[in-house]
């Protein structure tokens, strides 16, 4: 029963989830919670354990989540819920690239999405920033050492920009908070 709560969990996920894993996060989120399958606290360090390995994040957390649930199987059964509704999209994208390419109305719609997805990221890296240094928000303590990473961090993104005249790369950042989270935790 797992197996299949996995694979439907997942599936739905894929079949909603627009703008990449940083827009489908609400939907894991929501799924992961309805069944119980991991805590706020452990979804949002998957997320992160997530972005820091190859490959789609997506496709990372479901893995994830499957095989801590259920093994090998869950693990197969999550990462095809998320693949397969991927997989006929593309391929039926491709087959209709030349005719849907041109069309105003098609154009229009990606036009109007595209503003829903940049918010629903913003909310989303805004939700995680802020449980994570507000107490009592997601449950955990207020942290101090969270709090000094953070700061750490967008001095680091919004001070370079101006003396190194471009901005930094977001695999530095990634290199640098696994730094920090290395030297200080």
């Amino acid at each position: 029963m797992i197996y299949f709560h996995l694979f439907f969990g997942f599936l739905k996920i894929s079949l909603f989830a627009f703008g990449g894993a940083y827009g489908a996060i609400p939907l894991i989120r929501d799924v992961v919670f309805s069944h119980g399958w991991l805590s706020d606290e452990m979804l949002t360090y998957m997320i992160a354990v997530s972005e820091s390995t190859p490959g789609p994040i997506i496709i990372n957390l479901a893995t994830y989540i499957g095989s801590s649930k259920a093994g090998l199987l869950g693990a197969v059964a999550a990462t095809l819920g998320v693949l397969i509704p991927c997989f006929v999209i593309i391929i039926i994208v491709t087959v209709l690239m030349k005719h849907v390419k041109k069309n105003k109305y098609i154009q229009a719609v990606l036009q109007g999405v595209k503003p829903c997805i940049i918010g629903i990221i913003l909310a989303t890296g805004s939700y995680m920033a802020i449980s994570a240094l507000i107490p009592n928000l997601s449950g955990t303590p207020f942290s101090i050492k969270s709090f000094v990473i953070t700061i750490v961090l967008a001095l680091i993104m919004f001070g370079t920009k101006p003396i190194l005249k471009k901005k930094i790369s977001p695999i530095m950042l990634i290199i640098i908070s696994a730094i920090l989270g290395m030297a200080i935790y």
